[in-house]
């Protein structure tokens, strides 16, 4: 029934999930495409309501808003407070860069362990900065959003008007 209601709101969730993804891309933050391919949306419209969802790597959270670090501080509700992230988790990520053969100042050659722990305790102390890959094309897409819901639902009363003036509605 909310034929225009649901076109639009399926007009928002793709450019909202497409800025993301740009977002994720320019400022370098998709280096395995995992969260950059799990932005979806899910709309239900029924005749008396409607509800957009959008979804993500759980992990997709602390990118946008960012994370607070021991020593660096951010505007966000999430801090690491008593626990680094897990070195073995970097691991993946050091292949992905191609961060081989790096060198301490001393000019010998870092073990994977110690670098993984070495990134680990950097993002510990200094946080991840908040990058608001979805936080920023979301709220510029929002801001018209009303108009745009009202304008279509005006589209979809009118079109349920004629359907029912037309004496098109027998049971």
């Amino acid at each position: 029934m909310l034929k225009n209601v649901q076109e639009e709101l399926n007009r928002f969730a793709k450019y909202v999930i497409q800025q993301s993804r740009t977002n994720l891309t320019k400022s370098k933050k998709n280096s395995s495409k995992e969260l950059y391919n799990s932005l979806k949306s899910d709309l239900n419209v029924s005749p008396n309501s409607f509800s957009l969802s959008f979804l993500m790597e759980d992990y997709g959270i602390y990118q946008d808003k960012g994370v607070s670090g021991k020593k660096v501080k951010y505007n966000t509700p999430y801090a690491y407070k008593d626990k680094m992230p897990p070195p073995s988790k970097m691991d993946k990520w050091i292949v992905r860069k191609g961060l081989k053969g790096v060198r301490g100042k001393d000019g010998k050659f870092i073990s994977r362990k110690s670098l993984q722990f070495m990134i680990a305790r950097s993002i510990y102390n200094k946080g991840i900065k908040p990058s608001l890959f979805f936080t920023k094309p979301f709220e510029k897409a929002f801001k018209n959003l009303d108009k745009d819901i009202i304008k279509a639902y005006k589209l979809d009363v009118e079109e349920l008007l004629k359907f029912t003036t037309n004496g098109n509605n027998k049971s």
